[in-house]
């Protein structure tokens, strides 16, 4: 989508493709980012180039223990949240460059999911508040104003779950469907994570910024 629309691409891990004249040009990788796909990205577009996606599927072994994963999301957070930091030290610089619209696209897509994956936990509180407010009110005499935001509350947070459930089966092919099974009842879960995940990150970013956390990935002996 957003190749289509001429936005950002803060690019992946995997299967990178470039032109070597123009890596060259923007300044080749940054070596001190621990993302530097994402910030190459978002480089190459401030000076004029455009990323595009071409339509061939790529294998990899996920993380297979709790640890690994932590320490490989909470080195995309701290990436992510470096390269927003370097890019917004002149933001009307970088709106000019960018253009309005990319801009604001940009402060979506990565300052979004920074503030949205640190503040997720406030989700739960929020909830949890609202339950033990209508359990403590009297019978029948619950105020029409707080079952009405109660409601409203629960729309909105098991509404953005299964946005975030179907955007990600909508990419995934049948046999990844297959082997999901009934793991996604496990999203709350995993979003709580991700917010530790950059929490850590945000630490990580004044003790040890420039910290690679590596990912082994264990070839799994399922047959595809």
């Amino acid at each position: 989508m957003l190749a289509e629309s001429k936005m950002p691409l803060p690019l992946g891990g995997t299967s990178n493709h470039f032109r070597t004249e123009t890596l060259r040009a923007v300044g080749g990788w940054d070596p001190f980012n621990v993302t530097e796909d994402a910030d190459l990205g978002l480089r190459l577009y401030r000076l004029g180039y455009r990323s595009d996606v071409i339509v061939r599927q790529t294998l990899e072994d996920a993380p297979t223990t709790v640890r690994v994963w932590m320490a490989q999301r909470s080195r995309w957070f701290k990436g992510w949240l470096q390269t927003w930091l370097v890019l917004m030290r002149n933001p009307r610089r970088l709106t000019r460059e960018m253009g309005l619209k990319a801009f604001c696209t940009f402060q979506l897509m990565i300052g979004g999911m920074l503030v949205s994956s640190l503040l997720h936990p406030l989700v739960i509180v929020f909830a949890g508040i609202g339950a033990y407010s209508m359990l403590e009110a009297p019978t029948g005499d619950i105020p029409a104003g707080m079952l009405s935001l109660f409601v409203i509350d629960m729309v909105n947070i098991l509404g953005s779950y299964l946005v975030f459930l179907a955007l990600g089966l909508s990419s995934m092919i049948e046999h990844e469907k297959r082997l999901i099974g009934r793991r996604w009842i496990a999203v709350p879960l995993y979003w709580l994570m991700t917010s530790v995940a950059a929490w850590q990150a945000v630490l990580e970013l004044r003790s040890k910024p420039f910290v690679w956390n590596k990912t082994p990935h264990q070839p799994s002996n399922r047959k595809m």
